[in-house]
């Protein structure tokens, strides 16, 4: 893994890109993306040959690091055998991808659904809940990110949704818990879940329980913030679930697959929702897969009744050999119990650390690798290093902090005012220390925006 650079194929690679690839989120003529060479294991290179630790996993999915070579090699193997074919036929890689998953989720969600990628996922499950209830509404946390397409958007909480909301796609969102900016004015996390749930029956109270098919929330809110839901709040939504006939949604795409330290997130807290996403760290994004883990009694639903709904590249071969590959490298090589043993033994101990140091860190949350800095203005108040949704002028200290540590061979996962520490679930003891130096070191840049 030698970076050789090559400065101008580097310009070629950026010139077709701002040529001709439209990017998403983004103002186009704002956006000048690194053209990258190259990664392997934890590190990617640009055409400069300046390589860097990647603490986001690509957009935290790559839970076994980049290139690893058992999953190319069954990928090219799957190619070589049978390239593609469509979804209505058994195909052994298809089969076999299905059974590890359904080995792997909690209680009976032994039926599984394949889509391309996480937001599809989470349309097919509503649409799912939707049928099996025969009711219209989805309740959906206000801090929350489920997907980029028309459902999936509308049932997301954060600022990505404005643009796209409809206001009539039968959603209604209500606050989760986060007691660091609680929304009950709860001073404990017994407090916070106590009023969190009493919240959700309330608004639920007065939606209508029979209109209500779906509660969905993210086990553990990923691109919001790594909020760990307090202990029992999850099991009281699956409590509420039940009394109210609800179906309870879980979506685990950025959550699972070993990036908490389990094989899903819903393990740490002993709860088994109805239906589950999942999408991402499921073939390490080598290539786009997701679905649709679903229980016995939705299942049962589409027994004799069609399921209205599908997609061309449904359990597509190489992505679900992908899958096999990256689920028994997993098991095989202890990836899940790596990622716990670092987040409880080197992450939370090395970031709570670096909170004693740094007056710009409010607050450190986290498990396995899946960890947020909440950085700050000003500890007491709390106020955010920039404010929410900020961009341009208004974001610039946030932005110092990224190119700083950019600059010192680290690649944050930055949102508003927080930095994510979401390296690969296989990353060595080592690289994570390589990682936590230079994020250290980088916060001294947040550290002068303080009062």
């Amino acid at each position: 893994m030698t970076p050789q650079p090559n400065p101008e194929a580097g310009a070629a690679v950026k010139a077709a890109d701002r040529d001709h690839v439209f990017h998403s989120w983004s103002a186009q003529e704002l956006i000048d993306p690194l053209a990258v060479a190259g990664a392997e294991g934890s590190y990617f290179w640009d055409y400069d040959g300046r390589r860097y630790l990647d603490f986001s996993s690509g957009l935290v999915y790559t839970n076994v690091g980049y290139q690893h070579p058992k999953i190319v090699a069954a990928i090219q193997e799957q190619a070589a055998k049978m390239t593609t074919f469509a979804p209505a036929f058994a195909i052994e890689a298809r089969s076999e991808a299905a059974r590890l998953i359904a080995e792997r989720t909690p209680g009976d969600l032994d039926k599984i659904f394949f889509t391309n990628g996480g937001a599809d996922a989470v349309e097919h499950a509503i649409r799912m809940a939707r049928l099996h209830t025969g009711r219209p509404k989805v309740l959906s946390a206000y801090r929350s990110y489920h997907g980029g397409t028309q459902q999936a958007v509308n049932i997301t909480g954060d600022p990505r949704r404005w643009a796209s909301d409809s206001g009539t796609a039968g959603v209604v969102h209500f606050w989760a818990p986060y007691l660091y900016r609680s929304r009950f004015y709860a001073e404990t996390e017994e407090q916070e879940c106590a009023r969190a749930l009493e919240h959700l029956e309330t608004t639920i109270r007065f939606e209508g329980p029979s209109t209500v098919a779906a509660i969905i929330l993210e086990t553990i809110p990923g691109t919001a913030g790594i909020m760990v839901p307090p202990p029992g709040y999850l099991a009281g939504v699956r409590e509420i679930c039940d009394r109210h006939g609800i179906v309870f949604v879980l979506d685990e795409v950025m959550a699972g697959f070993g990036r908490t330290g389990e094989w899903f997130a819903a393990d740490l807290f002993d709860v088994t929702p109805d239906l589950l996403t999942f999408a991402k760290g499921v073939n390490s994004g080598y290539v786009p897969l997701g679905g649709v883990a679903i229980s016995g009694a939705i299942a049962e639903t589409f027994g004799k009744r069609p399921y209205p709904g599908g997609l061309t590249y449904s359990g597509h071969p190489l992505a679900c050999a992908a899958a096999v590959a990256t689920i028994n490298v997993m098991a095989e090589e202890g990836v899940v119990e790596n990622a716990a043993r670092l987040g409880a033994d080197v992450v939370g101990p090395e970031l709570r650390a670096l909170a004693e140091r740094h007056p710009s860190v409010g607050e450190v949350r986290g498990t396995g690798m899946f960890w947020a800095l909440e950085l700050v203005r000003d500890r007491e108040t709390r106020e955010p290093l920039v404010p929410y949704n900020a961009a341009g002028e208004a974001n610039a200290p946030m932005a110092a902090f990224a190119a700083a540590a950019k600059k010192g061979g680290l690649w944050p996962f930055v949102n508003m005012n927080r930095t994510h520490v979401v390296p690969p679930c296989n990353i060595g003891d080592a690289e994570l220390k390589e990682g936590l130096a230079v994020l250290d070191a980088a916060l001294s840049v947040a550290d002068e925006h303080t009062r």
